[in-house]
């Protein structure tokens, strides 16, 4: 085997060397007592109309490793997401990156917006603005960016910036799937903007699969 085939065949093997995270997340609440989802206080004329959280209903769960993965590739964030403002809603509503990634933010509508968040990693004003003007955030430091319309109160979506880019946004059905991934021991965390985070440790093989399913939900709710 000569110097050229091995250095070939070997850096094919370095690449070659990744497996799959999958696996499912969803969300629970509050477990039914029997009672037909009532609680009495809810019935009054006082909370009659409060709206609840419908946890079978959630979407936007993102997984994804957490901390920088320095066994990997060197990896190039990429250079351009895009989150629109059509129908005074920004879509998607969460997106996640990784740092580094220019974020544009054109807004479809026929009316100003002004995007903005005071978020401690990524703050940013982009003023009031409409087509063809397009504003653009470069997101430098991983954390969660909320970002909202100073315009209009319900508007508002998440820039979810991650070190690294072992990360996937799990589908309507709650299933999701991180390839690539090098061979290591991670902590795998699924976030979702509503609940507390879970995380567990994992160990990612040199090749095949590795299935972590998640429950999502806060803990320590009282006994109607």
């Amino acid at each position: 085997m000569n110097r050229w085939f091995f250095i070939v065949l070997s850096t094919f093997c370095i690449q070659t060397q990744s497996a799959t995270i999958l696996g499912s997340v969803q969300a629970q609440g509050k477990v039914d007592t029997g009672d037909g989802g009532k609680s009495g206080k809810y019935d009054s004329r006082k909370f009659k109309f409060v709206e609840r959280v419908n946890y079978a209903e959630l979407q936007d769960f993102v997984v994804h490793i957490e901390g920088k993965v320095t066994n990997a590739p060197p990896f190039r964030a990429r250079t351009l997401q895009v989150v629109t403002q059509r129908d005074a809603v920004f879509r998607p509503h969460v997106l996640p990156v990784v740092a580094g990634t220019t974020v544009e933010w054109p807004n479809k509508d026929e009316i100003f917006h002004n995007v903005f968040s005071m978020s401690e990693s990524n703050p940013f004003d982009l003023g009031l603005y409409k087509d063809p003007d397009l504003k653009k955030v470069q997101f430098q430091n991983a954390g969660r960016v909320d970002v909202f319309c100073s315009i209009h109160s319900k508007m508002s979506c998440v820039v979810l910036v991650l070190d690294n880019p072992f990360f996937a946004s799990a589908d309507s059905s709650g299933q999701f799937k991180i390839e690539n991934v090098p061979p290591g021991k991670y902590r795998l965390r699924a976030w979702h903007e509503r609940l507390p985070a879970q995380s567990r440790e994992i160990v990612v093989p040199e090749s095949g699969e590795v299935k972590v399913d998640f429950v999502l939900g806060i803990k320590g709710l009282p006994q109607y």
